[in-house]
């Protein structure tokens, strides 16, 4: 064989270890339940308590917060996030942990959100602006 030819055959042996290697270590969407039964990281989509409190003090531990979040099958748990409260996060409408339970609480490492848009609150109707602006003229 030529030399060329097992060079290529080896880039080509990375590149399939690379891409399977990509599909084995990537986590899934679950539920909490999902989470109790896999020592794995998770991906899970829910939203925010607001009856139950946050928790996050500055003062004493700024890489602490705590909140209690339904998954998408109402089953709800105690989230630990190690990091700082994300702004606005109150007001988001949903959040997407990434993570895995100790014990009985999920101890998130990312926490993405879908917040409101800002633009949705003061819509303006296009034809009633032009209508106005015509009649003025």
């Amino acid at each position: 064989m030529k030399k060329s030819s097992i060079f290529g055959i080896i880039i080509i042996a990375i590149a399939i270890a690379v891409v399977i290697s990509t599909y084995s270590s990537s986590s899934t969407y679950g539920t909490f339940a999902d989470a109790k039964q896999t020592d794995s990281e998770l991906h899970i989509v829910g939203h925010l308590n607001k009856q139950k409190e946050l928790y996050y003090d500055a003062t004493k531990d700024a890489n602490y917060f705590s909140f209690y979040m339904k998954d998408n099958k109402g089953q709800e748990c105690k989230v630990v996030f190690s990091g700082t409260k994300p702004q606005d996060f109150e007001r988001s409408e949903q959040i997407v942990l990434t993570g895995q339970m100790r014990g009985s609480e999920f101890h998130a490492s990312k926490i993405l959100m879908k917040c409101p848009s800002k633009y949705t609150e003061d819509k303006l109707d296009v034809t009633e602006v032009s209508a106005k602006k015509s009649a003025s003229l």
